[in-house]
C-alpha cells in the first residue's frame, strides 16, 4: 500500500471515530504533540480534542469528502470537506468546514499531528 492510501485510510478512521464519539481510537489515532486550530481560532492539544465529548459535544452526522492527499517523506498533508451536525452542550454546532491535517510518520506508523477547521461557504 502506498503511503497516499495508508494516509487516506486513516483519514476514513479518523472520521468514523468521530462520528462514533470513538475517544479510544481517536487517542490511536492522533499523535502525543497533536493541535488542533478549531474554526473560531481557538487551538487544542490532544487531551483537549478528545475531552470535547465528555465536555458535551454530541455528533449526530459527519462525513469527510473529496480528500487530497500529497506526501512528503514521512510528513503528508490531506485536504478536504468535513460536513457534520452536531451539538455542544445543547448548542448547534453543524457546519460544512474546509479541513487540513498534517500527518507524520514515525516509527512506520502514521498519526494525525496537526489539523486546522475553517468554515467553508459557497463561492
Amino acid at each position: 500500500m502506498s503511503a497516499e492510501e495508508e494516509v487516506r485510510k486513516l483519514g476514513e478512521r479518523w472520521a468514523d471515530a468521530e462520528r462514533a464519539m470513538d475517544t479510544g481510537a481517536l487517542a490511536e489515532l492522533l499523535d502525543e504533540d497533536f493541535r488542533a486550530v478549531g474554526p473560531v481560532g481557538y487551538v487544542l492539544t490532544k487531551e483537549q480534542w478528545i475531552g470535547r465529548y465528555e465536555g458535551g459535544l454530541k455528533v449526530t452526522a459527519f462525513t469527510l469528502r473529496a480528500v487530497g492527499v500529497r506526501v512528503f517523506g514521512d510528513t503528508a498533508i490531506a485536504i478536504g470537506t468535513q460536513v457534520q451536525e452536531a451539538t455542544h452542550q445543547g448548542r448547534p454546532t453543524e457546519g460544512r468546514f474546509r479541513v487540513t491535517q498534517v500527518y507524520l510518520r514515525r516509527d512506520g506508523t502514521w498519526r494525525i499531528a496537526s489539523m486546522h477547521l475553517s468554515p467553508q461557504q459557497a463561492p
